[in-house]
């Protein structure tokens, strides 16, 4: 299946306004992704299970971690996944995604953890599961990590964010690590993303039961679709947001927006979730530029 022409069409506008902006403003662009990091942390983590709250992880990362009623563990996981995320921030432009990146990025989100699988492979007699879904035999997953790179580089005609989905599901479906795959696997779609251009994009723990129906459907019926709308979706609403910014836009509540524009607040979110108007998540609260229309 493929990303339908219209979503395909209102991303290639969005990315083309977005490679327009940008030239220039690097150091705005800089800071709108370091600002969303706590936020981007947050989300995977809790989709994996952490029960830190967006405040603590903030603390967190502003080494405030004192006042944090947390685990050592958790503590690690938001760290690491912050210096992931830096790493990856700083280095998807200029490189493509080999084994050895994987594994490199594995080692940072582990290392505290559990130092004895940070950044190898499952070996003889790992075996893992994900609900109903097994995992391919240990014995298979390098060879099977290196095919999907392979097809994701010799794939020439597939549309770039489509190319994302697919990986993503490949590589959740082979779960090759015996901890970390899901934050790993939403970092190397990202990855994916910026060494092509696009914006980061960041898959929200509200939406888990969307999210992890796509590995169910990939899983089941091979069928990619559901993955592609989440992404895309996401990544509609990272452009909303930058472009906004980088327009120099003022950005307000979509509450205050509704009330200006005479619409209930309960319709225009529904146009949000839909990315059927210009409007974006900071910490949870949809927003939009004032002049949007």
């Amino acid at each position: 299946m493929a990303t339908n022409k219209q979503v395909r069409d209102r991303i290639k506008t969005l990315k083309k306004e977005f490679d327009e902006l940008k030239i220039g403003k690097e150091s705005l662009l800089a800071i709108i992704d370091e600002a969303e990091v706590a936020e981007a942390v947050y989300n995977s983590n809790a989709i994996e299970g952490s029960t830190l709250a967006l405040s603590d992880t903030e603390k967190i990362l502003l080494e405030a971690e004192a006042s944090v009623d947390a685990s050592p563990r958790e503590i690690f996981e938001a760290k690491n996944l912050a210096r992931v995320s830096e790493y990856m921030r700083s280095h998807a432009h200029a490189r493509d995604l080999d084994k050895e990146t994987i594994l490199a990025l594995h080692r940072m989100l582990i290392t505290g953890i559990d130092d004895s699988i940070a950044g190898r492979f499952r070996a003889a007699h790992e075996y893992v599961r994900v609900g109903t879904h097994i995992a391919p035999a240990p014995e298979h997953v390098e060879r099977m990590i290196e095919a999907a790179l392979a097809e994701y580089a010799s794939d020439h005609e597939t549309y770039a964010p489509d190319k994302f989905a697919r990986f993503h599901l490949e590589f959740e479906h082979i779960h090759p690590f015996c901890d970390g795959n899901g934050r790993i696997g939403r970092v190397l779609m990202n990855w994916q993303l910026i060494r092509l251009g696009y914006a980061p994009i960041i898959i929200r723990d509200k939406e888990k039961q969307a999210y992890y129906a796509t590995f169910a459907a990939y899983r089941d019926r091979q069928n990619t679709k559901p993955m592609e709308k989440v992404l895309t979706l996401a990544l509609t609403e990272s452009l909303h947001k930058r472009n906004a910014y980088l327009r120099g836009a003022e950005i307000v509540r979509l509450s205050d927006f509704a009330r200006q524009k005479g619409k209930t607040a309960a319709s225009l979110t529904n146009a949000a979730r839909r990315q059927n108007i210009p409007a974006f998540r900071e910490k949870g609260v949809w927003k939009i530029a004032a002049n949007a229309t």
